[in-house]
């Protein structure tokens, strides 16, 4: 294989992976959808190996699992999953915060203010899906302040396999306003400088979205109301 084709294989193979994953966490792949090879290629319009290689990406990032004589399935992440991912999330998202503190100037909390203002915006508005797309945003900003790419790729495979979690469970708008003061305590610790400070209230964060998840009512499925 030359050098040239390599190069090729490697594009369609990003783009299939890329494709495959906007599929799940925008739910038009349901969890449960098997992802044969063939399959994914054809619906793709790839050959097998990028395709193949795309469907290995996204179980080893955990949006699909390897079923006996069935192969690749999306995954369906119930509330134990949940609970699992969020107990990890919370030292990582601490940890980012602590970094962040120690790394981001004058500019970088601006631009976190400014988020901020428009996450008020959104709650006192009622507007849902604009609150998650901030809440998002906001942690984004951080991962990014921290400067550390490992932490950032482990937090983005963690976030994901959230996003495709709350597919399948309730979410009450109810802790918006938590959210928002919580965030505003992350900012303030970041802008005073204290590592100490910022991963505290980074996990402190994390924690009572924990709590909340844990405390929460499941139906037989297992799934949180």
């Amino acid at each position: 294989m030359t050098t040239e084709t390599s190069k090729r294989e490697q594009g369609l193979a990003e783009r299939a992976y890329l494709a495959l994953r906007e599929a799940i966490l925008g739910h038009e792949l349901a969890p449960g959808t098997r992802l044969s090879v063939p399959n994914v290629a054809e619906w793709l319009g790839v050959s097998r190996s990028p395709a193949r290689e795309a469907i290995a990406r996204i179980a080893y990032e955990g949006l699909a699992h390897v079923e006996p004589n069935k192969g690749a399935v999306v995954a369906d992440l119930d509330a134990e999953s949940l609970v699992e991912i969020y107990e990890v999330r919370e030292a990582l998202e601490g940890l980012a915060c602590r970094l962040a503190s120690q790394r981001a100037h004058d500019g970088d909390i601006a631009a976190l203010r400014d988020l901020l203002a428009q996450h008020v915006a959104a709650v006192e508005a009622g507007d849902v899906e604009r609150h998650y797309d901030l809440d998002m945003r906001f942690h984004a900003r951080v991962r990014e302040l921290a400067g550390n790419s490992r932490l950032t790729a482990q937090l983005e495979v963690l976030q994901q396999q959230i996003r495709l979690a709350m597919y399948t469970t309730h979410r009450s708008p109810g802790g918006m306003p938590l959210a928002v003061t919580e965030h505003r305590r992350i900012v303030d610790a970041l802008e005073s400088g204290d590592p100490v400070l910022a991963e505290a209230a980074g996990r402190s964060h994390i924690a009572r979205l924990l709590r909340d998840l844990s405390a929460a009512e499941k139906d037989p499925t297992g799934r949180y109301r």
